[in-house]
């Protein structure tokens, strides 16, 4: 039962780590000193979101 608590909490903060990121970057410039690209829709396949650049489609996406 130890076991299930310990995944649970490593599980957890892997999460949180990755979401965290995002909360950033949240305009062009923030996205460009990122090292990131600002893209409509969605991040192509060899590229993922790091935030949003001028709303909700517009994504800001990084070399994976």
């Amino acid at each position: 039962m130890r076991l299930h608590h310990l995944l649970l909490t490593l599980l957890f903060l892997v999460l949180s780590a990755g979401s965290g990121f995002t909360q950033g970057v949240k305009t062009p410039q923030s996205c460009r000193r990122n090292k990131g690209v600002c893209v409509p829709i969605r991040c192509p396949g060899n590229m993922r979101q790091i935030g949003t650049c001028l709303g909700v489609p517009v994504k800001c996406c990084r070399r994976k």
